[in-house]
């Protein structure tokens, strides 16, 4: 998967928008809850690297890891709670996509 279509995979979630929170940085882009306007996904590019961060149960967070190569604890941000799926490394896309519905379904809620 590339960049736009991880993008509107989130968008095919219920209520959700894309934004570009950090200043001079217009192609990280954070994908948002509308209601609670949390993030459950993060998209940028680390060292000509597609990075993109999903928050997890803490309780798969570990297993995730260690089951994946190209699930990492996050970058920058809470490692319990979020990894990052190393998107030019990843070839399960239905994996990916599950990750993602996972981490909307946690932000919803809350």
């Amino acid at each position: 998967m590339n960049k736009e279509e991880i993008i509107n995979y989130c968008l095919s979630l219920e209520n959700t928008y894309k934004d570009t929170p950090f200043p001079d940085d217009f192609e990280t882009t954070v994908m948002k809850y509308k209601e609670n306007k949390k993030w459950f996904a993060l998209i940028m590019n680390v060292n000509n690297q597609l990075y993109l961060n999903i928050k997890t149960d803490p309780e798969y967070s570990e297993l995730l890891r260690k089951s994946y190569k190209y699930i990492i604890p996050a970058y920058h941000m809470n490692k319990e709670h979020w990894n990052t799926i190393l998107v030019d490394e990843c070839n399960d896309f239905d994996l990916l996509k599950e990750l993602v519905k996972e981490s909307y379904a946690l932000i919803k809620g809350k």
